[in-house]
């Protein structure tokens, strides 16, 4: 009961992407979290180097999509997955979700950029940062580094996606929960940081739109996000959000792509993982959406100029992507029952 249900859910979300599509067109259902403004860019270029496709999105998180594509397992109802930090693929790999493909460009991905079995590339390396409402808080006044958002003078106002659907939020609860396994070979000190953001935390938002919105009016002055979504979002909106590259390092997610196994296009979405990585999209996403190219030949000089001042800023928050893919669903079963709510008692 429960496939037939997500089977009829995802087909009326498919044909609320679809608009007046051509019933006789080829079909091809890419999962991402990439937002509507990047995948409706994207969905038009392929659609238009391959007349009489049409590519639908369904736009989800990172987790949620893992989630989905675990229940499908039986009957798969996508095709491509587009978008997720790269311990994310790795999990749906060990779990048999993914078919293997190979795409013109994957030799100019580095060894820690793909999967050795050809299941999963990657497509844009993403700092994660801290975001803040630049009308009420000055550059020089935000927080500089990850402890500085436990500053008394944020508490109540910092705003949090919620992490169990959110793959950049688990990425950098990991890098928490690492950097205390690292210092101390014990986690107490990561819950311990956990316990304070949460007793600063004056809500956990659904939803990215919620988050940006609800920052923008004041609600929260503060948030952990992505860089190239707070990036686009300021470019496409003018709210006023700025961010800073956390000092001390910043996780550099792997952004991922791949088949899934069973497929009902399998064809068209290697066409779709190649061209995504192709060097045209990848410019594409680089000058519109902001996006870091993966790719290790992508010219530097095809970035915006803001873009290549942040990334000469970044500093590499050195993480085990194995163990943290291992850990992090423990980790984060632990938080929600634990942690959760509680931080402010």
């Amino acid at each position: 009961m429960k496939r037939i249900i997500a089977g009829i859910l995802l087909s009326l979300a498919i044909a609320g992407c679809g608009g007046g599509a051509d019933s006789s067109a080829k079909i091809i259902v890419v999962y991402s979290p990439h937002g509507r403004d990047m995948l409706r860019g994207i969905e038009e270029q392929f659609e238009r180097a391959h007349p009489g496709v049409d590519v639908q999105s369904i736009d989800m998180g990172s987790q949620e999509i893992l989630d989905r594509v675990r229940s499908e397992r039986a009957n798969p109802q996508g095709d491509v997955w587009f978008g997720a930090p790269s311990s994310l693929f790795q999990a749906a790999a060990k779990d048999s979700l993914l078919a293997p493909s190979a795409p013109t460009w994957a030799n100019a991905l580095d060894a820690t950029s793909k999967d050795s079995g050809g299941l999963w590339y990657g497509t844009y390396v993403t700092p994660e940062v801290i975001a803040y409402n630049s009308e009420v808080v000055k550059p020089a006044d935000a927080p500089k580094d990850w402890s500085d958002v436990l500053d008394p003078r944020w508490k109540g106002k910092v705003l949090i996606r919620d992490p169990l659907a959110s793959g950049t939020m688990r990425t950098i609860f990991g890098m928490v929960m690492y950097r205390s396994l690292q210092a101390t070979r014990d986690t107490a000190q990561g819950w311990a940081w956990l316990r304070q953001l949460d007793g600063q935390t004056k809500e956990y938002v659904l939803n990215p739109t919620l988050l940006y919105n609800k920052l923008a009016r004041q609600e929260g002055l503060i948030t952990l996000w992505d860089m190239p979504d707070i990036e686009e979002l300021v470019a496409r909106t003018k709210l006023p959000i700025g961010y800073t590259i956390p000092s001390s390092g910043t996780p550099l997610v792997i952004e991922g792509i791949a088949v899934l196994k069973g497929a009902p296009h399998a064809e068209l979405a290697k066409q779709f993982v190649e061209y995504v990585g192709s060097t045209p999209m990848l410019t594409l996403t680089a000058q519109k959406f902001y996006r870091l190219p993966a790719r290790t030949d992508f010219p530097g000089d095809s970035l915006p100029a803001h873009m290549r001042d942040a990334r000469a800023q970044i500093r590499v928050e050195p993480l085990d992507w194995t163990l943290l893919e291992e850990r992090t669903p423990d980790w984060m079963r632990y938080w929600d029952e634990h942690v959760r709510g509680r931080g402010a008692r």
